[in-house]
């Protein structure tokens, strides 16, 4: 298989190939896998978000129809039903659909079910890692050029929620060219969007971040505004779990008001995503993204460690107090300065869109 597969795995320790994955629930304060073996755990680990990004969740649908294939013995009628189960466990993250969508394509003929899907599955993820390495190329030579022209030697990135390899096999859209900013020499530091309420940035980009010796701060969610008001951002770039035919991006809730920041202060503000997160059949995706709603508990309690350091779960509000948490929220594609993707960088613009993804 390409690329680092850091998230997912195809495993052999159990008496069955499985699929193994990290918990990223119990991340930064715990490393552990589960092992995923029937389509329940598959459905449950989207759910519940043992695995999540947009890319990641689709290469788990990917592999999530394979084990479903070993589950009904090679029964596509069965596996029909399989597969319904998948592509519903989330509904925002266009990549979860597209990927179960395309391998019952390429398997409805198949006379070997189960061989196929898995080298369906892998050649998906191959796919994937190969526009997460050309993600990387591209969002990097725009990093040059904004050091050329501001004619620094070191930049600021401001990101929000994850979207590294933890998001997107191999290394991740808007972390893939900060990756590949190291690689290259450039002196890059990453200011780090908390993400509340589920702390995806604190949590999972800066734990990566750590990992490969980034130079990052953590700032809470509502600093990004000033940040760039006194100059000390010059870029932002974020990732989506859908982007509609027009250039409107759904990302992590919070990502609509730092584009606005950063259209007020004049700073470039870029997407980054694969292919598979193009959803065609949306023209408009303030009106027609469907935007997941999640437990108000997630907004009520907080997970971390305390001074032992033993993981804890605290409640932050008053006891009866009522919540609402709206998973993702919907970026004009006005506020958009470029999508970064595979095939080079493309305006958020219907026109210039379909001309380099469906021309």
């Amino acid at each position: 298989m390409q690329g680092n597969y850091k998230a997912l795995w195809l495993s052999d320790d159990m008496f069955d190939e499985c699929l193994e994955v990290i918990d990223q629930r119990q991340l930064p304060f715990v490393y552990d896998t589960k092992y995923l073996t029937n389509t329940d755990e598959v459905v449950s680990a989207i759910k519940n978000m043992t695995v999540r990004g947009a890319g990641v969740i689709g290469s788990v649908a990917a592999f999530g129809i394979y084990i479903a294939a070993i589950e009904v013995d090679g029964d596509y009628e069965a596996l029909s039903q399989k597969a319904a189960l998948i592509r519903e466990s989330r509904p925002t993250a266009v990549n979860l659909m597209w990927a179960v969508d395309k391998m019952m394509g390429l398997l409805k003929d198949s006379n070997n079910l189960i061989e196929d899907a898995r080298v369906f599955a892998i050649e998906l993820n191959d796919k994937e890692a190969k526009e997460s390495q050309e993600i990387a190329k591209h969002g990097c030579d725009i990093i040059e050029d904004i050091l050329k022209k501001k004619n620094k030697t070191k930049i600021n990135i401001l990101t929000h929620c994850n979207a590294g390899w933890l998001a997107v096999i191999d290394e991740g859209t808007a972390l893939a060219p900060i990756y590949e900013a190291k690689r290259r020499g450039i002196d890059v530091h990453v200011w780090v969007d908390e993400t509340r309420p589920r702390n995806q940035g604190a949590s999972l980009t800066a734990w990566e971040l750590a990992q490969s010796e980034i130079e990052h701060t953590i700032i809470a969610d509502n600093t990004g505004g000033h940040l760039m008001q006194i100059g000390e951002v010059d870029m932002v770039i974020v990732g989506a779990d859908r982007v509609s035919a027009n250039g409107d991006v759904a990302n992590k809730i919070g990502t609509y008001l730092k584009a606005l920041a950063a259209h007020d202060n004049n700073v470039p503000f870029y997407v980054a995503i694969p292919a598979s997160t193009f959803d065609f059949e949306i023209k408009d995706g303030v009106k027609e993204i469907p935007i997941e709603l999640r437990s108000p508990d997630e907004v009520r309690f907080i997970n971390g460690v305390d001074e032992e350091g033993v993981p804890r779960r605290v409640r932050i509000t008053p006891e009866n107090s009522p919540a609402i948490n709206y998973g993702f929220d919907v970026t004009p594609a006005r506020l958009i300065t470029g999508l970064i993707t595979n095939k080079g960088v493309c305006e958020a613009d219907f026109d210039k869109i379909k001309e380099k993804f469906r021309g």
